[in-house]
């Protein structure tokens, strides 16, 4: 048996999906895309083309539930499935989008650049509990239209998982898939080994953009996944009743589904979202607060109730540099998610209510997960009778530690971290030569970083993808792109 949350009864979960059900019928979602309408109206909903209101209908909405598949797999670069969505196993990146990174030297928030973001994949690709890579930081070194793709491109270069990545204007969508079918070897490789999922956010309160919008439509036509993250916030954005906030969050990843079965039946999609309760005196949403981990685990009920697969943004602090507050908010949230059955958890190495990525803290986070994963495995009945020949046999007063039973089976029941963790035994007379965990952090990546980057990608593909990424940069007045490391 493996240990499980549960935070909602069964009649809760029926009452929140009704209540959704009849807030998109009445008042209906906003939508700020002409096809988007049109495909609606299409299908029978109630469109209004001026004030863009579309009152979405509950025969609508349980077709496009019907066609969702309830599992699908990202591939690695080497063709191999690496993440199974809806599969009841729990994965994790480091979450996408920071603007800063805490500087490893200075422990303070500094802007991100293109070497930051190489070496932060170089991590990923070495920490093997973090299962996906993730677009995780803006580089400020190039210009601002084109940051989407060109952080695509850096992971691109140097990754091998899979990795999640999203937009910011529908511009770029065509360059990142050009970037993604080269790096898969063609359209239909990518449609059947897709590399990568996109986060795709509505607006709350009940709002879609025509960007957001767009994407879905690209995606789902591409056969590229798409990972909702609607992100309402209790108090501000939706209601203040945490039930409230996640009634609102169903009603907003309904219409997302609705949308991307209606571009493409069948299309895969993930129920997500980054949720939080809102700090009325700090004008904060944070994701180390309480609220926000129930949020999180009655949406993912919710999904996992609809047959789909599941997505939350855990595992992150709130604190702004990596300190006990930075472990107690990160291992609870992601405790509570994977017991939860959170498919995909977004936020390994995430500070400052998703703003800043620290290095540090994703390697510490990586034996966090390791050691979650462990747990979550629950106790395991390796022999029967469990416990009472093997008992008798030694006898009272005696030990098991050379018994060959405990040689069998003390690496598959023990976990057993690498040095970043401290389990050696005190010793008062070395303790001022002990280290915090920011400096045994510190040691690790220093240690994962010695050698150079290792592209996964062939040269000649590197080459084209970096073409790619040039002519982008180009249209936006910028003649060169920054050097890589180790490129063609």
């Amino acid at each position: 048996m493996k240990p499980s949350v549960q935070v909602l009864e069964a009649e809760q979960e029926k009452k929140i999906i009704q209540e959704a059900i009849k807030i998109l019928e009445n008042p209906g979602i906003v939508i700020f895309n002409t096809e988007c309408l049109n495909l609606l109206s299409d299908a029978g909903a109630k469109v209004n083309l001026d004030t863009k209101l579309a009152s979405i209908s509950e025969n609508l909405i349980h077709s496009a539930l019907d066609s969702c598949p309830a599992k699908f797999s990202l591939y690695n670069l080497r063709g191999d499935p690496a993440v199974q969505y809806g599969s009841g196993k729990t994965f994790f990146n480091p979450g996408s989008s920071t603007l800063y990174i805490l500087d490893s030297q200075t422990q303070e928030p500094r802007k991100v650049f293109t070497n930051d973001l190489v070496q932060f994949v170089q991590l990923v690709e070495s920490l093997s509990p973090i299962d996906a890579q993730s677009t995780a930081m803006v580089p400020s070194d190039v210009p601002e239209a084109i940051r989407d793709l060109y952080r695509l491109y850096l992971a691109l270069c140097y990754m091998t998982k899979p990795i999640i990545t999203g937009i910011f204007r529908k511009q770029s969508w065509g360059v990142m898939k050009e970037l993604l079918v080269t790096a898969a070897g063609g359209d239909q490789e990518l449609r059947e080994k897709p590399l990568g999922i996109f986060d795709i956010c509505p607006t709350s309160p009940l709002t879609w953009s025509d960007t957001s919008c767009q994407n879905i439509l690209d995606n789902a036509r591409s056969g590229i996944p798409i990972q909702l993250v609607a992100m309402p916030m209790a108090g501000a954005t939706s209601p203040v009743t945490l039930a409230g906030t996640v009634v609102q969050h169903t009603a907003e990843c309904l219409s997302g589904i609705v949308l991307s079965q209606l571009a493409c039946k069948g299309s895969k999609i993930v129920w997500g979202g980054s949720a939080a309760v809102f700090d009325m005196k700090n004008s904060a949403a944070p994701m180390g607060a309480p609220g926000t981990w129930l949020i999180a685990a009655s949406y993912a009920q919710i999904g996992r109730s609809l047959g789909l697969p599941t997505q939350a943004y855990l595992g992150i602090s709130d604190a702004k540099i990596v300190d006990a507050q930075a472990g107690m908010e990160s291992a609870t949230g992601a405790l509570i998610g994977t017991l939860a059955g959170v498919n995909m958890i977004s936020g390994a190495g995430m500070l400052a209510y998703e703003n800043c990525q620290s290095p540090e803290k994703l390697i510490l986070d990586a034996e966090m997960i390791a050691s979650i994963n462990h747990f979550s495995n629950g106790i395991q009945f390796r022999d029967d009778p469990l416990a009472l020949n093997l008992i008798r046999e030694v006898g009272t007063g005696a030990d098991f530690i050379s018994h060959e039973h405990t040689l069998k089976w003390f690496k598959k029941e023990v976990h057993y971290p690498s040095p970043v963790i401290d389990r050696k035994p005190l010793n008062p007379a070395d303790l001022r030569g002990h280290k915090s965990a920011w400096d045994r952090a510190q040691d690790r990546r220093q240690e994962l970083l010695l050698s150079p980057p290792r592209p996964a990608l062939p040269a000649d593909v590197r080459t084209e993808l970096r073409k790619i990424t040039a002519q982008a940069a180009q249209s936006e007045g910028m003649d060169q792109l920054p050097p890589l490391p180790d490129h063609p």
